[in-house]
């Protein structure tokens, strides 16, 4: 390709380059910028400078909480749903009859809506009539019911085994895509060479998919840190605070209070705490494969 060609392919993606940019920079650095401020949304701004942030960190206990919830929702989705999406990967990438079915079968619950699926989870959960209880009462296992999510020692954990059902389809498609990109001859390279099954997947194939391993990383914190319907629909941040999330905090502090400077407070955090996970990572998977 020519240069003069090159140069011609770069102005035709200029305007959506820019409008993107523009965007995207504009609406951040404008949250920034409210998020020095106390405003209720329609009268003067009061410039505060850091004190929304002082006082959700040293103040605010909700605020600790919906932090806490957060990081313990991404250590859950790297460790369960990155781990099984990738062994359903692995799984539906071997050649057996309906495995187009299966792959179809785990990716449809991605389509839906997280509010429908914050509706039927809920139902699901339901102390009295929901499935669930039903169920462990209808193999006598009456003692294993439980209220769900009006307990607050594991409402956290009911909403991510509900989300989770729902996303694992994305990172399942992303990592199968990956093991697909592995050129065949190298695994077989790799076995004429004596390595077992184990060492296969974590010195040949593996290291090839670093792209893939980068991208399913990324969009999985940034779904964790943003997580938000799911947790309105099902709980709305309760019982007694025990499932509120930084965007569900975000909402409310914004759109419920008119706290505007202490919600945009609370989305710099999370942007913020984003780039520190995801940034770092990046790095090292780039340093680790060169």
């Amino acid at each position: 390709m020519t240069k003069k060609a090159r140069l011609s392919d770069y102005l035709f993606l200029l305007p959506a380059f820019i409008i993107y940019t523009s965007v995207i920079m504009g609406s951040t650095a404008y949250t920034t910028y409210i998020s020095f401020f106390k405003w209720n949304g329609i009268g003067p701004k009061k410039y505060v400078g850091l004190q929304n942030y002082v006082n959700l960190f040293t103040k605010d206990k909700i605020f600790r909480i919906s932090l806490y919830n957060n990081l313990e929702w991404i250590s859950l989705t790297l460790v369960i749903s990155m781990g099984i999406a990738l062994g359903l990967a692995l799984i539906f990438n071997l050649n057996f009859k309906g495995r187009t079915f299966f792959r179809s079968y785990f990716y449809f619950p991605y389509t839906l809506s997280f509010i429908l699926t914050a509706i039927v989870w809920r139902k699901m959960y339901d102390p009295s009539t929901g499935f669930i209880n039903e169920f462990l009462r209808g193999v006598g296992l009456d003692d294993l019911t439980s209220t769900w999510t009006a307990d607050p020692d594991i409402a956290l954990y009911c909403i991510f085994a509900a989300a989770a059902w729902q996303g694992i389809g994305q990172p399942m498609i992303l990592f199968l895509t990956g093991l697909q990109t592995v050129n065949s001859e190298v695994i077989e390279a790799a076995k004429i060479d004596g390595a077992n099954t184990i060492q296969t997947l974590f010195r040949v194939i593996f290291p090839l998919m670093k792209e893939t391993f980068i991208i399913v990383f990324a969009i999985l914190i940034i779904a964790s840190m943003k997580v938000y319907d799911v947790v309105l629909g099902m709980t709305g941040g309760g019982p007694a605070n025990s499932t509120q999330t930084l965007g569900t905090y975000m909402r409310a502090h914004t759109f419920l209070y008119s706290h505007f400077g202490i919600g945009t407070a609370i989305a710099v955090v999370m942007l913020v705490l984003m780039l520190l996970i995801i940034v770092p990572y990046m790095v090292f998977m780039a340093r680790t494969t060169d």
